[in-house]
């Protein structure tokens, strides 16, 4: 089976934009990488389910929202003044994207016009009190994406919370709640649990795994458990990055940077508590992405700084990762999405 895959990177020093790769899961290879689009940066990516790629952009010092067709053809971009996007995310129901502003402390809304191209609808700053570590010195919205129930879901590493919105059709936000994580997490992603109970949130600056019950009638979370994602005997710097759950929501997967590894954890038959697995290396430095294949099989993971990517192979049973190839070549790369 052959299983097409999108990267976005950065473009600093090797990198041309978004690029395809293959999955050969039969001779378990990473193949065929192509440059589909020139693009400034496009460090996260989503595709909705008409195909189009909406991608993180800098225009001429401008921030913002990139949209392609299905084809890779340029609709739009949607730029302000100010520093690029870290994060967007697609809402089929409403037609809108959802884009997190790192450094501007910014959520911003975009709606999807007829032809997929975007238009701004609304954008919230965060103002509240920041967190004690010296990379909390303003807020810092690192990720905002869907509820199970619809609302969205915002992460500020400045801020150290976690926040809840209602979303109207014309992709206005109403805040309905806010969640306080322990001072210096650094929230950075969250992943649902299929049964819509309750949440894992990665905290970025405390190498910490937040499990968080979640009330859809008031769209708050409550906090269950913390686990450090290191090692016990870990020195050194280190960077939480992103979180994946199976969909069978049996295991939960992080990578970390400066530890170089893949972090997994056992869920709970209900949910609730998290159970510590293994560690495995990266082979590479900076994992800031990777992400499960559609068979969960497989796992692709994007080293940032050493221009590679790894490929393991994921048992399914107890959840353990083993590697199959690394040193695959891949410019920047800090985004790994499959196209299901």
């Amino acid at each position: 089976m052959l299983e097409k895959m999108l990267l976005g990177t950065y473009t600093r020093r090797e990198s041309k934009g978004i690029y395809s790769l293959v999955l050969d899961t039969e001779k378990e290879d990473l193949v065929d990488l192509e440059l589909l689009t020139e693009e400034n940066s496009p460090t996260y990516l989503a595709r909705s389910k008409k195909g189009a790629v909406y991608s993180v952009t800098e225009v001429d010092g401008k921030g913002g929202a990139s949209a392609y067709d299905a084809k890779f053809q340029f609709l739009n971009a949607v730029t302000e003044e100010g520093a690029p996007l870290c994060y967007v995310a697609v809402d089929e129901a409403r037609q809108l994207v959802y884009g997190a502003n790192y450094h501007k402390g910014e959520v911003n809304v975009y709606k999807i016009l007829a032809d997929g191209s975007l238009e701004a609808t609304d954008a919230v700053y965060h103002d509240e009190p920041v967190g004690p570590h010296e990379n909390q010195n303003v807020p810092h919205v690192h990720y905002t994406d869907l509820t199970p129930d619809g609302r969205l879901v915002v992460c500020d590493l400045g801020t150290d919370r976690v926040y809840t919105y209602d979303v109207s059709d014309e992709g206005k936000l109403t805040e309905v709640a806010t969640f306080v994580a322990p001072a210096g997490t650094g929230p950075r992603h969250l992943v649902f649990n299929p049964n819509e109970k309750f949440a894992y949130l990665f905290g970025e600056l405390a190498s910490t795994v937040l499990v968080l019950a979640y009330d859809s009638a008031t769209g708050t979370f409550e906090q269950k458990q913390v686990l450090s994602t290191l090692p016990e005997d870990f020195e050194g710097f280190n960077g939480g990055a992103a979180i994946r759950i199976s969909s069978d929501a049996k295991f939960i997967y992080l990578s970390n940077r400066g530890h170089n590894s893949l972090a997994v954890f056992a869920v709970s038959e209900d949910g609730s508590s998290l159970t510590f697995v293994q560690h495995i290396s990266t082979e590479g430095d900076h994992p800031r992405d990777f992400a499960l294949d559609p068979t969960e099989q497989f796992v692709v993971c994007a080293n940032q700084n050493t221009d590679n990517l790894t490929l393991y192979r994921r048992d399914a049973e107890n959840g353990t990762l083993s590697l199959i190839k690394k040193d695959i070549y891949a410019p920047e790369c800090v985004c790994v999405l499959f196209e299901k």
